[in-house]
């Protein structure tokens, strides 16, 4: 009985040039939402920073900043172009007053993913309690 083996060269690299697409395409896809996850917190923690500058009427005559846009884009100086930012204040059903920023920032993927648009818009608000 003589066993004859079939010759497998080459098998390994058509593997890889099969998966090597599907491997590159899920490396990016993670560190584009990496990237959506750590702009998000910085959006997120530049309207906390605005609310939080609002929400005291002695911390605004005191602060460094001369708007609740400045107080909340020190948080978010790593944004291009910088994100948009709105403020409105009003009363709760309790009757308390309270203050709420919003900012609104376009993010870029670095790859068109196929049903996904370009450009996603992260938008956080914030309220916080006014200080009397």
């Amino acid at each position: 009985m003589s066993h004859t083996r079939i010759s497998r060269r080459g098998a390994a690299a058509v593997e890889l040039a099969l998966l090597l697409p599907v491997l590159a395409f899920l490396f990016v896809a993670i560190v584009d939402f990496g990237r959506v996850f750590y702009y998000s917190q910085t959006v997120e923690n530049a309207a906390r920073a605005g609310a939080l500058y609002l929400s005291d009427d002695d911390a605004v005559a005191t602060s460094p900043y001369a708007t609740v846009t400045d107080a909340a884009l020190a948080d978010a100086s790593n944004l291009n172009p910088q994100p948009t930012v709105a403020s409105s204040s009003g009363t709760d059903a309790s009757g308390n007053p309270y203050v709420r920023v919003t900012v609104t920032w376009t993010f870029h993927l670095l790859v068109n993913y196929p049903g996904i648009p370009g450009t996603v818009t992260l938008a956080r608000t914030v309220q916080m309690r006014k200080v009397q």
